[in-house]
């Protein structure tokens, strides 16, 4: 399931890279009673992608894209344990390099990357701005 993670970040505190529902700050406070510190950033090397049905996307490696979106640092183990539990086995979570769109630093977070690079419902881009919060 999950990679495990790097030896300095074992006990937390944990940063997490999101780039989908998780952007929604109303979501984050529902599964984690607060909003962590964040700052937008950006995950090279990557593209995201819609999925036919659902209202999350999945990203993937692909050389030549990037990923907007933002990195919540000082997560808890527990905190770090909902966000495993929300994103469910169909991602994998990696250890990935983002850069932080505000000082232009690389830095370490972990990312749930789709686990099935050929699912037939993965296609075009998803866009954070059609994504309906369905009323938090």
């Amino acid at each position: 399931m999950a990679a495990p993670p790097p030896a300095a970040a074992a006990t937390g505190p944990h940063s997490v890279f999101v780039y989908g529902t998780l952007m929604a700050e109303e979501v984050v406070r529902v599964l984690l009673g607060r909003a962590p510190p964040s700052s937008p950033a950006l995950l090279p090397g990557h593209r995201r992608f819609s999925l036919r049905g659902r209202v999350y996307p999945a990203i993937l490696p692909a050389p030549g894209y990037a990923v907007s979106g933002k990195v919540f640092m000082g997560l808890t183990n527990r905190e770090l344990h909902v966000f495993d539990m929300f994103e469910d086995e169909e991602y994998v979570k990696k250890t990935v390099e983002v850069s932080m769109a505000d000082t232009l630093e690389k830095s370490l977070a972990y990312a749930y990357i789709w686990g099935n690079e050929g699912d037939p419902d993965l296609y075009g881009e998803w866009d954070y701005e059609e994504y309906p919060i369905c009323g938090l």
